[in-house]
């Protein structure tokens, strides 16, 4: 491979791109060339170490840890493109930038479509530009890389979050009897779903199961722990198993799922009985439902049992007598109430949620907006996001307040 000759004003260190030394493998059976490759990266002070094979088959053997190979496309063993597939197959971490005579100068560009980063024409290349062709292909391959695994990354990503919204609920309910609205929103950053959750599951024209739920936590596992959860009481409402034996059997898919025993949970159910115009409250350590009826807001003082996953135990009904034509329950996770008051170590809590319903502001809201209204609400007071999973359940009938 004939040297061009240096442009004027190119010394041994001029114009040569910075960066860490690098590892090449030149593949090429001529010895002259092999020769005239490393006087060229030598004259330049390139940081380059060379390694020089004469064949494909002997560079399989020199390939591994190099971050270039310089690929002669007329080897003994294989000629033009094959060659180049072979070597991007052997090499898959390394750029490739090939080497074309003069009369083949139309192989360099196939090469690149092929997948080679770069080619050079033998006879045309000085130091300075081999040594920046050799360092150009390795960015670029780190690039291609780069983008690559972004590529996949978002592809993930996009899969991931197809599947997120698979496992939202979409509740199971065709009653016009009453209304339901929900807001969830995860507290881990771009997910679609958390370790709250809640469902809504008609099984009779007049009777409606509701629950809103949380696993401690706030990783996929619990995310995932807290979907198991939601399509096993979806299941025990669905096969009509006896009220009181639901949670526990819920209780036991948390206790055999969970990856750890510190993992619980807490739940709060409701059975709407329209016809009768009662709710069946049941909750496992969980805040309760607030009732809004006659303009007022307040807890129903169902009791708050065990968390689910300590020790079994079957929550306690408590039957709520709904006199009024006009009301609404409102089910949500602590994640909304947890938030802070002021400067303070004051938090929301129950009472600061049924505040806000108070609100005469509230009674501005439409009922669908309701819940994200809340949320606002005690952001503002919070300073800030809420940093816990929200999920929220508000169920209406007649005008809801």
């Amino acid at each position: 491979m004939p040297r061009a000759g240096a442009p004027d004003g190119i010394g041994h260190r001029a114009n040569l791109p910075p960066g860490e030394r690098l590892r090449v493998l030149l593949v090429e059976d001529d010895e002259g060339d092999a020769f005239l490759v490393g006087e060229l990266l030598a004259e330049t002070n390139s940081m380059i170490d060379l390694l020089v094979a004469t064949s494909l088959s002997e560079a399989r053997q020199r390939v591994a840890g190099v971050d270039c190979v310089l690929l002669d496309l007329g080897l003994p063993d294989a000629q033009g493109l094959d060659g180049l597939r072979k070597v991007l197959d052997m090499a898959s971490g390394a750029a490739v930038c090939v080497l074309t005579g003069r009369s083949d100068e139309h192989l360099g560009i196939v090469a690149v479509a092929e997948g080679a980063q770069d080619y050079l024409v033998k006879g045309q290349v000085d130091g300075v530009l081999l040594t920046r062709a050799l360092r150009y292909a390795v960015e670029r391959k780190r690039a291609d890389e780069n983008a690559r695994r972004l590529r996949e990354v978002e592809l993930r990503q996009a899969e991931s979050a197809r599947l997120e919204r698979g496992l939202l609920p979409q509740p199971l309910m065709t009653t016009d009897q009453v209304s339901v609205h929900t807001f969830y929103r995860p507290g881990r950053h771009a997910a679609l779903i958390g370790g709250d959750f809640y469902d809504v599951v008609q099984t009779r024209p007049d009777r409606i199961d509701l629950i809103v739920g949380d696993v401690c936590g706030h990783g996929v596992d619990e995310a995932a722990l807290g979907v198991e959860l939601r399509v096993a009481w979806r299941a025990l409402i669905l096969a009509e198993v006896p009220d009181d034996e639901v949670l526990p059997a819920v209780e036991q898919v948390l206790m055999s799922e969970r990856r750890l025993r510190e993992i619980f949970a807490t739940v709060a159910t409701i059975r709407l009985d329209l016809a009768a115009g009662r709710a069946t409250v049941r909750l496992a350590g969980h805040p309760p439902p607030l009732l809004l009826s006659g303009g007022k807001a307040a807890p129903v003082p169902a009791k708050g049992g065990l968390l689910l996953g300590v020790r079994p135990r079957r929550p306690v009904a408590f039957d709520l007598e709904l006199d009024a034509d006009d009301w609404s329950l409102l089910m949500y996770t602590d994640g909304v109430i947890e938030g802070r008051v002021g400067a303070g170590d004051d938090r929301l809590d129950v009472p600061g949620l049924a505040d806000l319903l108070a609100d005469p502001a509230s009674q501005a809201v439409p009922l669908a907006e309701l819940p994200a209204w809340l949320v606002g609400r005690a952001e503002r007071l919070n300073g800030g996001p809420l940093a816990d999973d929200v999920a929220m359940l508000l169920v209406s009938r007649g005008g809801g307040r």
